[in-house]
């Protein structure tokens, strides 16, 4: 939907409920357009813990790397 700045201004709370229902809405100035509303992104959490419950991990996982086998991971053998 594209409507001009007089229209923008005088239909903002209308327009601001087309923009919540999903529609773009382009403000246009002397027939250029010059301003695009759309829906704001909601502030993301953070992603950690994203994947909660989604596998298992063995026991051990976490245990440090022997010598061995952390020098061939950091050589790129492993």
């Amino acid at each position: 939907m594209q409507v001009s700045v007089h229209e923008a201004k005088t239909q903002l709370s209308r327009l601001l409920d087309l923009v919540e229902d999903g529609e773009e809405v382009i403000i246009r100035r002397h027939g250029k357009a010059v301003a695009r509303l759309v829906p704001a992104q909601e502030s993301r959490q953070s992603p950690l813990g994203a994947m909660r419950g989604e596998f298992d991990l063995p026991e051990g996982w976490d245990r440090p790397l022997a010598e061995a086998d952390a020098r061939a991971f950091w050589e790129g053998k492993w």
